[in-house]
């Protein structure tokens, strides 16, 4: 018997730390038993501190590559991570707009955990100009809620976001200075729901790429939007809950942290 497991193709970068980046996206999509296609945007020099150096990839090489999968495999589902590059977010957009049927899980990494700057004014008017309208599901955290909104308050970037095109917005609240974490949803021109979540201690590298993947690949199964940001956020808590320490910088979330539950 043939095993059927729904394709996701995740456009990110590679982090060589192993916390963020395509591989969180791909340990993510196998927790959900997806199939994890991947296109890399960028390479990267960093540990689990911050980045050191960001290496985009030629657009022409990206889209030939994302062009190749998409001719052979059934996507279900699109995942965009870090873009790096205006001329990258240009590049993703040409295939987006020929798939128009294959939703979109956008995490729009403008920042890394350790601070470091990921993105420039260009690339910023690109996701906006470019990406939003094409996204299904838009995860930023607050901080990139404001950059791409340019807007403070968050419940107007929320509805600033939508008006820019994107079906669903969740800002997420972990870098909010809150005693809980508190995770706004946008749809329909209004805030939709907020979730409260206990704040966890420590500082985690790769909960954005998380939670964006655990929504794409929730969707590809076959989950609406607002079912499929309950059920990532849950997943994506539990895999914080459990996160450990690899090197001398962030935790690390344990993506498989239900294999332990299991045993």
């Amino acid at each position: 018997m043939s095993l059927i497991r729904p394709v996701v193709l995740s456009f990110s970068g590679h982090d060589p730390s192993g916390g963020a980046g395509v591989q969180a996206d791909i340990e993510t999509l196998v927790s959900h038993r997806c199939h994890a296609a991947s296109v890399i945007t960028a390479l990267t020099e960093q540990d689990t501190r911050n980045v050191k150096k960001l290496l985009p990839q030629n657009p022409d090489n990206l889209v030939a590559q994302a062009n190749t999968i998409l001719a052979d495999l059934p996507v279900k589902a699109f995942k965009i991570g870090l873009i790096g590059h205006h001329e990258t977010a240009a590049a993703i957009h040409s295939i987006l707009v020929k798939h128009p049927h294959i939703p979109v899980i956008l995490d729009p990494v403008l920042a890394a955990g350790g601070g470091a700057d990921l993105s420039s004014d260009q690339l910023i008017r690109a996701i906006v100009n470019l990406l939003l309208p094409c996204t299904t599901v838009l995860t930023p955290n607050s901080e990139e809620a404001r950059q791409l909104a340019g807007l403070n308050n968050l419940n107007d970037c929320g509805l600033a976001l939508l008006d820019k095109g994107s079906d669903y917005v969740m800002i997420t609240g972990s870098h909010e200075h809150t005693p809980s974490v508190s995770n706004q949803l946008f749809h329909d021109q209004r805030c939709w729901e907020t979730y409260t979540w206990d704040r966890l201690p420590f500082s985690y590298h790769g909960s954005g790429c998380t939670l964006a993947s655990s929504i794409a690949a929730l969707m590809a199964h076959g989950l609406e939007p607002l079912q499929a940001v309950i059920e990532a956020q849950e997943y994506t808590w539990n895999s914080l809950n459990a996160a450990y320490q690899p090197g001398t910088g962030q935790h690390i979330p344990d993506r498989f942290f239900w294999m332990d539950a299991d045993s």
